[in-house]
Order: C-alpha cells, then sequence, then structure tokens
C-alpha cells in the first residue's frame, strides 16, 4: 500500500530514461526499461515449442515439450528454462543488475512467474552460479545471489551461495565468444566446496542469463560429481536463438 503512494512520487523525484528507447520510464517498479519495451520484450510462458532440454526455440508451429535440438546432447545439466529473450527489456535489466544489486518488482515477477511455469518445483537447493573471486570484489556483488535470494523468498527452498566456487578468473569479455570458446574458459572452472551439501539434491542453479548453455554445463557437470541428483537451470534471460 505504502508503494502505491510511494511510487509516482519516485518516479517524479527521481526520473528514469529508459534504457532501451530513451523515453521516461513511468514507474520505478519497472526498472530500467519503459512498459512499452516491456511489452516489446518475448516473455517466456512454458507454452514455447522448445527443446525439452535447454530450451532453445523450436519454429514448429505447435507447442512441443518433446522435441530436442542437437546443441545440448553433452552438456550436463538436466533441464534450462529462462523468464525472457535477452533483448530489449530484459537485456537492459541483466545489464542494469550487473552495475546495481537491486532487484524492480518486474524483474522479480518475472523470474518467480517462469519458476511456477518451470516444473522446477522439487528442487531441494538453489544455487547462485559463482563470480571469481576478483569479479566479486571488482563488482561488490554477485547478481545471480540477487535472483537466488528471491527465488528462496517465493518458494521458501533453500539459497545456499557457499557450496560452489568459481577457481579460475577469465579476464576477456565472454559475451562474444562462441561455444567452443566459452566451455573452453570453463573447463574446470567450477569447484564444490561442501560436497555433503550437495550430495542428493536436486538443485536448482540461477543465473542471470543463459547463452550457450557452457557455463550451465560445467557447474551441473561439477555438481554431479559431488552427488547431486539432479541439476537445472533458471536464469533471467537468454540469447535468442531460432534452428
Amino acid at each position: 500500500m505504502i508503494d502505491k503512494f510511494l511510487d509516482p512520487i519516485l518516479t517524479i523525484a527521481y526520473p528514469r530514461a529508459c534504457r532501451v528507447c530513451g523515453g521516461s520510464v513511468e514507474s520505478v517498479s519497472y526498472g530500467p526499461a519503459c512498459a512499452d519495451c516491456w511489452e516489446s520484450t518475448r516473455i517466456f510462458t512454458g507454452r514455447e515449442s522448445c527443446c525439452s532440454k535447454c530450451g532453445q526455440l523450436i519454429p514448429t508451429g505447435r507447442f512441443d515439450l518433446s522435441s530436442r535440438c542437437s546443441e545440448c546432447v553433452e552438456d550436463f545439466y538436466d533441464r534450462a528454462a529462462a523468464a525472457a529473450d535477452y533483448h530489449y527489456a530484459a537485456r537492459a535489466a541483466v545489464l542494469a543488475l550487473k552495475e546495481e544489486p537491486f532487484l524492480s518488482k518486474k524483474v522479480r515477477s518475472l523470474l518467480t512467474g517462469r519458476f511456477d511455469t518451470s516444473g522446477f518445483h522439487a528442487a531441494t537447493m538453489i544455487v547462485p552460479v559463482p563470480l571469481s573471486k576478483r569479479r566479486q570484489i571488482e563488482r561488490g556483488f554477485n547478481q545471480a545471489e540477487l535472483l537466488a535470494r528471491a527465488l528462496e523468498d517465493h518458494t521458501g527452498i533453500r539459497s545456499s551461495a557457499d557450496v560452489l566456487e568459481r577457481t579460475a578468473h577469465f579476464a576477456m569479455h565472454r559475451a562474444g565468444m562462441d561455444r567452443k570458446a566459452r566451455e573452453g574458459s570453463v573447463n574446470k572452472a567450477f569447484e564444490v566446496k561442501k560436497p555433503k551439501l550437495v550430495r542428493e539434491e536436486r538443485i536448482l542453479l540461477v543465473d542471470d542469463v543463459f547463452t550457450t548453455g557452457s557455463t550451465a554445463s560445467a557447474c551441473a557437470k561439477t555438481l554431479k560429481a559431488s552427488g547431486a541428483a539432479e541439476v537445472n537451470i533458471l536464469t533471467l534471460a537468454r540469447t535468442p536463438h531460432l534452428i
């Protein structure tokens, strides 16, 4: 109720320009993008025709959860789902989240809403994808931990940020890498610090963006080697890629 009255005041006192179109953001609840740009962003509902493992869209023209693509066959995670395409407002939200440890109501509702349609309700532990120690110091926070805590609040499933560690720092910007390069950059880059905590657990791995799945696969491989029973991944966004 308080937010209902504070929102228009904050919007007037601290106006924000949409990071996508440059127009005005009508409400602080929208985060870095305006309502029109959110409207233009593809939001996933769980009813799309996609690969049943990695979630990659498959343009069959019909809803089909039995399809499989050829790109994730060797990946170690069980299933992956994302809340939105990494485009327009969702891309702006991801980039903003790397700069400021704040989840807008829009982002929080997208993430928790996608969890509700993901089929990941049997998860017993939520684990954020870790940053390297150097990156964590540079940024001051891990955006994946913010997303994990939001899911913990929504689901009651415990979030554990201290079981998985990134042991290698990769200085080069990875966004422009192809799949092979990304796989090489995360090979043996993770370590389970507390194996007993993940043994027999059904883990929901959480991150901001799913690109090729290399990071998710490397994390899942490490977690399963320590005895995790299942590893699914939920991200705020995924890079659009039609096959």
